[in-house]
């Protein structure tokens, strides 16, 4: 098992976005990823970024086809329903309104929840607010699921090519992992963590910690030679092997840290401070407003209490 100054050292200096050709990243302003994969016959775009930066990522999506010869998506792969992930959705279906979207049964529900997409909308402002000028309404009509797939489904897209679907829960209860084949890469999940490029990794356990546990085993078992992760990009060819490990050790740890905090006497406004104390830095507002990090600390607290404190 690599130690954490071992991941940091790896992780230091090394470019994410160093992409196979069958890939490019077309991610548009800050704090959301999204990628296409040019399969020989289909193309497929994973996840869309947040609302306020729509403009520059439907530009990035159109240059990227024009490149590769082709003017259409076919599919779109949602990972989860969060803000930063699906935000510009209904903008990228208004440019291409034929692309099948692919998510989770729970994401066709959240996207059919008035109150989810109050969330969607404020968290989108408020990252609208801080990393842009713009005072655009964010919009959430126009989301939807087209495709409901389950754990296991094979997506064909021809000439050999195909993903594999992996329910990957416990970040929520609506995520996804995709294998594409026979390529051999793994759109890994929210629920399984997210590398820092200055060094640790982030847990984001918000629904069930036993289910990303579940989660990693599960990824790890599918024995993946490229791991593309959210929030980060393409993870070293050395981290591969163990990275699912890592996530195990770093979610085991942070669930220590809440729960001995609760034992040494504090109740929850108190661990609350500890948490922010411990995982919130200056760097990480790079790249998530504060109020979402803020909102995701209350539910993971909060969960971590209620399942362990007491057993």
């Amino acid at each position: 098992m690599m130690t954490n100054d071992l991941v940091k050292k790896t992780l230091k200096g090394y470019d994410a976005f160093d992409l196979p050709d069958y890939l490019q990243r077309v991610t548009a302003g800050t704090g959301g990823e999204a990628f296409l994969f040019f399969a020989k016959e289909v193309t497929v775009l994973h996840d869309c970024g947040m609302a306020y930066c729509y403009k520059g990522l439907i530009e990035n999506i159109e240059k990227a086809l024009a490149d590769h010869g082709r003017d259409h998506l076919d599919y779109i792969l949602l990972s989860h329903t969060h803000y930063d992930h699906v935000g510009a959705l209904p903008y990228v279906l208004q440019r291409f309104p034929n692309a099948t979207v692919i998510g989770a049964y729970k994401a066709e529900k959240v996207f059919q929840s008035e109150g989810a997409r109050r969330t969607m909308r404020r968290l989108g402002e408020a990252a609208r607010d801080q990393y842009s000028d713009s005072e655009e309404e964010v919009l959430t009509d126009g989301l939807r699921v087209d495709y409901i797939a389950k754990d296991g489904d094979m997506i064909e897209l021809g000439n050999g090519e195909h993903i594999k679907v992996i329910e990957s829960t416990g970040h929520t209860d609506c995520s996804l992992a995709y294998l594409l084949l026979p390529h051999s890469l793994m759109f890994t999940s929210e629920s399984t963590g997210i590398p820092r490029p200055f060094g640790d990794l982030h847990t984001s356990i918000l629904k069930n910690y036993h289910q990303t546990i579940e989660a990693a085993k599960k990824c790890k078992a599918e024995g993946a030679k490229h791991l593309l992760v959210p929030h980060y990009g393409l993870l070293p060819e050395e981290l591969v092997e163990e990275y699912f490990d890592i996530y195990i050790d770093f979610a085991e740890s942070e669930k220590n840290f809440i729960i001995g905090k609760h034992d040494e006497g504090m109740d929850y406004d108190q661990i609350m401070k500890a948490y922010e104390g411990r995982y919130w830095s200056d760097k990480r507002s790079e790249n998530q407003p504060k109020e979402a990090f803020l909102e995701n600390a209350q539910h993971i607290v909060r969960h971590i209490l209620q399942l362990f404190r007491n057993e």
